[in-house]
């Protein structure tokens, strides 16, 4: 069975947030851009090449084709030539190369789950975060969790008070105060 495994940038204070930091119009947006380091970017590669595709949620999905199609290197091309899952209820068509809508997040991405193939990164993508969580669907949840509380944003954890339990699998320091959380959920 493929895997599920969810990759996110968090702040202490459970924030989640993209690269860039222009995804909302938060006053600390682009928190993230200043603790780059060689590390973090091998960790991010490495990442990427132990999986065969992406599950994506319709914004960041619509982000990321509006950006990777016209960039090429060692993130770059594999985001470009590997299966690309969308869910999305809104989404009429996807034009970005092998990419592919799905409309149920319980029973397509199930249906995924027991399909042929590799393990599936889930990048940002909070409100399907948020449903694969729900639902019970995600395998792994890899938190790269940075020295700063920004006070408000995105979260993939909000206040529903659902109980979800998870073991460490594995956590690392980098030099410049990030740490690397992969957690597996417990049942």
């Amino acid at each position: 069975m493929r895997k599920i495994i969810v990759t996110e940038f968090i702040t202490l204070d459970g924030v989640i947030e993209a690269p860039g930091g222009n995804e909302t119009p938060h006053p600390h947006g682009g928190w993230q851009t200043k603790y780059g380091s060689p590390e973090s970017g091998k960790y991010k590669v490495d990442e990427l090449s132990s999986v065969d595709g992406l599950l994506l949620g319709k914004n960041t999905y619509e982000a990321f084709a509006g950006y990777w199609p016209g960039q090429t290197g060692a993130f770059a091309d594999p985001i470009n030539r590997m299966p690309k899952y969308v869910v999305s209820r809104s989404l009429q068509k996807v034009e970005w190369n092998n990419s592919h809508i799905l409309r149920d997040v319980a029973a397509d991405v199930a249906a995924l789950k027991k399909s042929d193939g590799g393990d599936i990164l889930v990048y940002g993508s909070a409100t399907l975060v948020k449903a694969l969580l729900h639902h019970n669907l995600i395998d792994e949840l890899h938190l790269m969790l940075y020295p700063v509380s920004i006070g408000g944003g995105l979260r993939i954890f909000d206040d529903n008070r659902e109980f979800k339990k998870f073991g460490l699998k594995h956590s690392r320091a980098f030099d410049n105060g990030v740490l690397i959380l992969e957690y597996q959920p417990i049942s």
